[in-house]
């Protein structure tokens, strides 16, 4: 009786969030892929057209391409150099401090780090100064880098509070234990406190992974709509397929998009969980 008076009031409490999330995210996604079948217009069912036009068009191709590399580059960036300072901070006294100096550049409006950027890598900026150069970065390959640099310095402090969180939750006394038994501190971050902060590597790689398809404000507000070619990424093609209102297009990539982020975190959390056995 108690057993079921409990599972009771544990329904009753997660029935708000589980009404919102399915009123305000499964619903409105539940018709974004139905409108991936039909044309935006007469609403008629063309089966798998929009899917394909999809994949046949360049922009999105190229979308894909230079996301994938963004991910592929920034993320390992990200989680290693995280996990390096989180290791340094972890032994000091005033941690806190640098907690909140490494937190700053999120309070930082996305316009003000545009700003930034445009002084730092545009024609006439402080790098052309410094360099001796007349050349606008955001115009050349090179932006691909900016993006990266910017990424990286905009989420790296939650990254490292994530994983000083993980790092402080490690029993002192198994840490203790293994100096006791000899172990010098590699080996002791190597098999006694990093196999323990899995958990927060797991949550900190997924969040990171996300945040990547979300490098978009600082990119459009420093090269616009259309950047240079190497940082156009799949949020300047939906910005504009939105603002041309080509709805059955961005209907049919958005549920491409939504089933690789599925299957990438699906994959992901069974290696993990299958780690941890």
């Amino acid at each position: 009786m108690k057993k079921k008076k409990e599972r009771r009031s544990f329904a009753l409490f997660l029935l708000p969030g589980f009404t919102g999330v399915c009123g305000l995210v499964l619903a409105p996604f539940a018709d974004v892929v139905r409108r991936s079948f039909v044309t935006a217009v007469t609403q008629e069912y063309v089966g798998l057209s929009n899917y394909r036009r999809v994949f046949a068009n360049e922009a999105f191709l190229l979308a894909v391409k230079n996301t994938v590399r963004f991910t592929a580059v920034s993320l390992p960036v990200l989680l290693t150099l995280g996990l390096l300072l989180a290791m340094l901070l972890s032994g000091l006294a005033n941690a806190q401090i640098w907690k909140s100096v490494f937190l700053l550049p999120m309070a930082m409006p996305a316009a003000t780090v545009a700003i930034v950027w445009r002084m730092v890598f545009a024609e006439g900026g402080f790098l052309n100064l410094a360099l001796g150069t007349d050349i606008d970065y955001m115009e050349t390959a090179g932006s691909f880098w900016v993006l990266v640099f910017s990424y990286v310095w905009k989420n790296l402090g939650y990254t490292v509070i994530l994983w000083l969180a993980g790092i402080h939750s490690v029993p002192l006394d198994t840490t203790e234990a293994a100096r006791v038994d000899g172990a010098e501190t590699c080996r002791l971050w190597r098999s006694v406190i990093l196999p323990q902060t899995r958990g927060s590597f797991y949550t900190i790689a997924v969040l990171s992974f996300l945040n990547t398809f979300k490098a978009f404000r600082e990119a459009y507000l420093v090269a616009g709509a259309y950047p240079q070619e190497s940082i156009y990424l799949l949020s300047h093609l939906f910005n504009n397929w939105f603002a041309s209102l080509d709805v059955d297009k961005m209907a049919a990539a958005a549920v491409c998009m939504a089933g690789v982020l599925l299957i990438f975190i699906l994959l992901f959390s069974a290696l993990c969980l299958r780690e941890d056995d």
